[in-house]
């Protein structure tokens, strides 16, 4: 039963920050709570551990390593609904630490059917104009998040350059986005990782905050490590005469060209965005997520049981 407890400690956690937006507000609706536990109830249940395999649809397996858990698609969407996170048709699940208490990073999973992007522009690529285009998505897109209620965030620097293994197909990149008023002393980090194939993408988008992206980027790249196309669906498989290409290159996942012309708008709940910081970069694939409340618990309090 401890073990169990321990296991379940993150989905917990992620549960309790929208029981806890709710219980602090007088009109908070009885069926939100029921919403809540039922949907912590069913990710607890549907927890893969690992050493597992894990199917990412048809097209890709993850060979979860021991101490991961994956919550299946269905689950974590219910999960993240609750919490007042919008998902779309290309969330494949969460990802979570298992048994370590001192872990507090979340991955979000999602497959793109973007079609086969070449990757050839990845050698002329300058950081600093792809920086400065990431900066400029980001601001256009605080007039969207500020009529949301959601607080404007401005891109401050490289937290990993950008970087992509040819031989691999895999690409890394993550940037730092602060608020863009007032103090944040230690701001939410995406730690974003991709593994390109014949007719899309996997992403895995490490959670975090500044202060300890560091130590949980490991994570990252451990799992990127362990994703791999079927025989067929990888990127080698690529046949020019019938395969669909992407409209848009690598550098367009990180600068948000593709975001944009998909409209992915990340759009939380007024209760959630009242009780914490909240980052949501205007990226292909990217979610809107919430850590700060987290790290309040995780100095402060105990984890719920």
């Amino acid at each position: 039963m401890r073990a169990r407890a321990r296991t379940a400690s993150w989905l917990l956690v992620l549960a309790a920050l929208a029981l806890t937006s709710l219980a602090r507000s007088e009109d908070a609706p009885g069926p939100r709570r029921a919403q809540m536990d039922s949907a912590r109830a069913a990710a607890r249940q549907a927890l893969v551990r690992g050493p597992s395999e894990v199917a990412l649809r048809d097209q890709a397996k993850l060979a979860l390593p021991e101490h991961f858990g994956f919550i299946p698609r269905k689950e974590a969407a219910a999960l993240m609904t609750a919490m007042g996170n919008s998902v779309n048709e290309e969330f494949l699940g969460l990802i979570v630490p298992l048994g370590d208490t001192t872990s507090h990073w979340l991955i979000v999973v999602h497959y793109s059917p973007s079609g086969y992007i070449k990757d050839d522009e990845a050698q002329h690529w300058d950081a600093d104009k792809l920086l400065q285009s990431l900066k400029d998505g980001t601001e256009a897109g605080n007039v969207e998040r500020e009529s949301l209620g959601i607080p404007a965030i401005v891109v401050t620097r490289w937290v990993q350059v950008p970087k992509y293994e040819g031989d691999t197909h895999r690409l890394v990149w993550s940037a730092e986005a602060r608020n863009k008023v007032g103090p944040d002393d230690d701001p939410t980090i995406n730690y974003n990782t991709y593994l390109l194939g014949r007719e899309g993408y996997v992403s895995l988008n490490l959670i975090t905050s500044a202060t300890a992206v560091d130590a949980d980027k490991r994570a990252a790249h451990q799992l990127l490590a362990a994703v791999d196309f079927n025989s067929g669906k990888r990127y080698g498989d690529f046949n020019s005469s019938t395969d669909k290409i992407a409209a848009y290159g690598l550098g367009a996942l990180i600068a948000g060209v593709a975001a944009k012309k998909l409209g992915l708008i990340a759009i939380l709940a007024a209760t959630i965005v009242k009780f914490a910081k909240v980052i949501a970069l205007a990226v292909a694939g990217g979610v809107a997520f919430v850590t700060k409340w987290l790290k309040g618990r995780r100095a402060g309090q105990s984890t719920p049981q």
